[in-house]
């Protein structure tokens, strides 16, 4: 069924953040079903594009910030979340 699939509409490549699928480090013997789920919460996730999106919409409004809120759901997505 390609349930990890990501339709083409929603597909933003992007050089800075690695693909979900890959390796990122330390877990070599990682179980399947692990690697099906967000290693962290969404809350403690993508900490970086997180900051620089909450800061852009204090200061400037969230229509203002639409640069920064798709980078963090890049970076969301790229950690297992489904944004």
């Amino acid at each position: 069924m390609g349930s990890t699939e990501v339709p083409p509409s929603m597909a933003v490549p992007s050089p800075a953040i690695p693909a979900a699928n890959e390796g990122s480090g330390s877990a070599t013997a990682a179980a399947p079903a692990v690697d099906t789920k967000p290693k962290k919460k969404i809350c403690c996730a993508c900490p970086d594009t997180k900051r620089l999106r909450d800061e852009c919409i204090v200061e400037h409004g969230e229509s203002a910030c639409t640069k920064w809120i798709e980078a963090h759901k890049r970076c969301l997505r790229a950690e297992g979340f489904n944004v």
